[in-house]
């Protein structure tokens, strides 16, 4: 990595700046967005990818029991004998032989290990899970600069943001409310007529 692509990344976590250029659903549509930018030769050192609105999603995988517990680490244990095995095998004259008692030493300790551990957390958490932070939408954004030129790139990709401000609509009067309207005539409570407030022509001589 070169020093003036090390240099854009601040030392301190900092929100980043600029204009949002588009929006996607999905990460992997954000990325295909970047892709395109890079390909048109644009400055993509201008670019960021910004997750919004995280949420920690945790997906449960299956449920834990002592034989699944014992099964899942002596498994573990095995590739870790073996590959304790290997590094022993390179750097020491014993030859491939060394490799399975390793590895039947690691799934015992692994066995024994994952058992314990279930053992303590049993009756709190009968299950394994994968927990994953994802974002419910991804904003590109770009310098201001560039930013024209980045929507124009991706008018055919969708989701890209106008860089105009949306025009502000009056809020609707509630329902019952006089209309704003001076020339509509309001009945007055004797079921007669308000005239019109307003002045009338001038009289003619």
């Amino acid at each position: 990595m070169s020093f003036s692509s090390s240099s854009r990344i601040p030392t301190t976590p900092t929100l980043p700046t600029g204009e949002t250029v588009a929006t996607y659903g999905t990460y992997l549509e954000a990325q295909k967005a970047v892709e395109l930018l890079a390909e048109k030769e644009f400055p993509v050192r201008a670019v960021t990818i910004v997750g919004t609105d995280l949420r920690m999603v945790e997906r449960v995988l299956r449920r834990l029991s002592y034989p699944s517990a014992a099964l899942g680490g002596f498994l573990s244990g095995v590739w870790f004998g073996l590959f304790v095995g290997l590094i022993l095998t390179l750097f020491s004259s014993g030859g491939p032989g060394v490799m399975l008692p390793t590895a039947l030493f690691g799934g015992a300790f692994g066995l024994l290990f994952s058992v314990i551990g279930y053992s303590l957390t049993r009756g709190r958490r009968d299950f394994a899970s994968s927990s994953q932070i994802v974002a419910t939408s991804y904003s590109v954004l770009c310098a201001p600069e560039h930013a024209h030129r980045a929507r124009t790139l991706l008018a055919d990709t969708g989701g890209v943001v106008s860089g105009w401000p949306e025009p502000v609509r009056p809020p609707a009067p509630p329902v019952g409310a006089p209309p704003s309207d001076p020339s509509v005539v309001h009945p007055a409570p004797d079921g007669t007529t308000q005239p019109d407030p307003r002045p009338g022509p001038p009289p003619t001589a």
